[in-house]
């Protein structure tokens, strides 16, 4: 028997992927089933700002980053198998990352972006 739903444990696989797209859906169909689930709500502000600045969305991607914090921040140190340290760690770097002075930049002009880091999230039990 699973400890997590079956789209938890997809949502890493689509993560360590970079389809961030696939992952905002998984977890919005665990979300949906339980709002009160604000661990699921940070990963999904998380998974989504990841999205946002892949198509070039800095403004979209600072201001889910930063929910994502304000989300994440109460399940420190550990929730759900994810080092929330390191993955605030993460966040926080991506955010100094971000240009300050840029809210948007058109698709075919993203590659001129920061790239951000690599990160890769892993079901500790």
């Amino acid at each position: 028997m699973s400890l997590y739903p079956e789209e938890y444990y997809l949502f890493f696989i689509k993560f360590n992927e970079g389809d961030y797209y696939t992952c905002h859906d998984l977890l919005e169909e665990m979300w949906m089933v339980d709002k009160s689930n604000l661990f699921l709500k940070g990963l999904l502000q998380f998974t989504v700002a990841l999205y946002h600045y892949s198509y070039g969305n800095v403004k979209g991607a600072r201001i889910m980053m930063k929910a994502a914090i304000f989300y994440l921040n109460a399940y420190r140190p550990k929730n759900w198998g994810i080092d929330i340290e390191e993955l605030l760690m993460y966040i926080q770097e991506c955010l100094t990352l971000f240009p300050d002075e840029v809210d948007k930049v058109p698709f075919d002009e993203v590659d001129w972006l920061p790239t951000l880091p690599t990160i890769f999230l892993f079901l500790e039990e």
